[in-house]
């Protein structure tokens, strides 16, 4: 395989050296940051029909209360 030599301004060098995993290496890195090694089915099925249920009702729950509060600042700001 053949490989490049590239330039990074040290800010980009220690963005990629955070995401680095021990076992990676940095084209790794790049590789798994830039979706080129994407599986978009990788954690299909982790969940346990009784979590994913959980989880759905859980994010049902966020949702109605996210509904509840921009509907009492809305009415707070039109004063309705």
């Amino acid at each position: 395989m053949s490989s490049k030599n590239i330039t990074l301004k040290e800010e980009a060098y220690e963005s990629l050296k955070a995401h680095k995993r021990d076992d990676e290496s940095f084209s790794d890195v790049v590789l798994r940051l830039s979706g080129k090694n994407k599986d978009i089915w990788k954690g299909f099925g982790m969940l346990s029909d009784e979590e994913a249920d959980a989880l759905r009702g859980h994010v049902e729950d966020v949702r109605d209360q996210i509904d509840e509060d921009f509907t009492e600042r809305r009415d707070e700001l039109f004063r309705q």
